[in-house]
């Protein structure tokens, strides 16, 4: 497990920084499968999400994808929910539960809403009542189980006719970026930080996304890629349902 984690780990950052993602859903599911201390999980994933979707803004927005006005709304309710749900002690017990029901929406959204076709018109007024409590509620998942919400944010966007889908994977890289960079800020202030086992992971993906997030801004186009990962989230699933039950 030593080698094969960060070998993993690398995988998903190449796989999901190809299409603005920082991976945080299957990071999270990944470390919940072997084992690993439920109070350092989302700070792990946090940090994989910065270092990953970093890297992922810099080939988006240098391609000329990025938009400040798409992203900058989202994130006025995402950041202070962020710091909020990061500060919570909370039981195992509810920190499963909840990791169970945001993976549940990450496997509806990679095989049921990435594939719908559907186009959605809002008013001005239903736009911003949209945008601020999508932002609240990925918010507060960002800093409860650590996954960084571009997940869901990225379809969202394109279905509701707000950008394209490479500014919605620019909009998600640096999503993802800010919330998570809130999360680990956040988490580190009540103790949960193990460099010890967060850096060779961080170099793992390091590498990953760097090679995706170039092929997705310059060749790849952000289409079902995220379904190879998807088995991964459905087995962590399983595994939650069976240590709850």
């Amino acid at each position: 497990m030593d080698y094969l984690l960060p070998f993993l780990f690398l995988l998903i950052a190449f796989i999901y920084s190809s299409v603005g993602l920082g991976g945080g859903s299957s990071y999270t599911a990944l470390m919940a499968i072997s084992g690993i201390s439920y109070q350092i999980i989302p700070t792990t994933s946090l940090t994989m999400n910065l270092i990953v979707t970093f890297i992922s803004m810099i080939h988006f927005w240098k391609n000329g994808h990025g938009r400040l006005n798409l992203i900058i709304p989202f994130l006025i309710t995402s950041i202070p929910m962020t710091f909020v749900a990061g500060s919570l002690d909370v039981p195992e017990i509810f920190f499963k539960l909840f990791l169970l029901a945001t993976l549940i929406l990450v496997a509806v959204r990679i095989y049921i809403i990435n594939d719908l076709k559907i186009s959605i018109q809002l008013t001005d007024t239903q736009k911003w009542i949209f945008i601020l409590t999508i932002g609240a509620i990925l918010g507060f998942i960002a800093g409860a189980v650590g996954i960084g919400g571009g997940i869901y944010l990225v379809p969202l966007i394109i279905m509701f006719g707000l950008g394209t889908e490479k500014e919605a994977a620019a909009a998600g890289a640096m999503f993802i970026w800010v919330n998570s960079l809130v999360g680990v800020i956040a988490r580190a202030k009540i103790g949960y930080f193990d460099l010890q086992f967060i850096l060779p992971l961080a170099i793992a993906v390091l590498i990953g996304g760097f090679v995706g997030s170039y092929m997705g801004a310059i060749k790849f186009k952000p289409k079902t890629i995220q379904k190879i990962m998807g088995g991964v989230i459905i087995i962590a699933i399983l595994f939650l349902i069976k240590g709850l039950l």
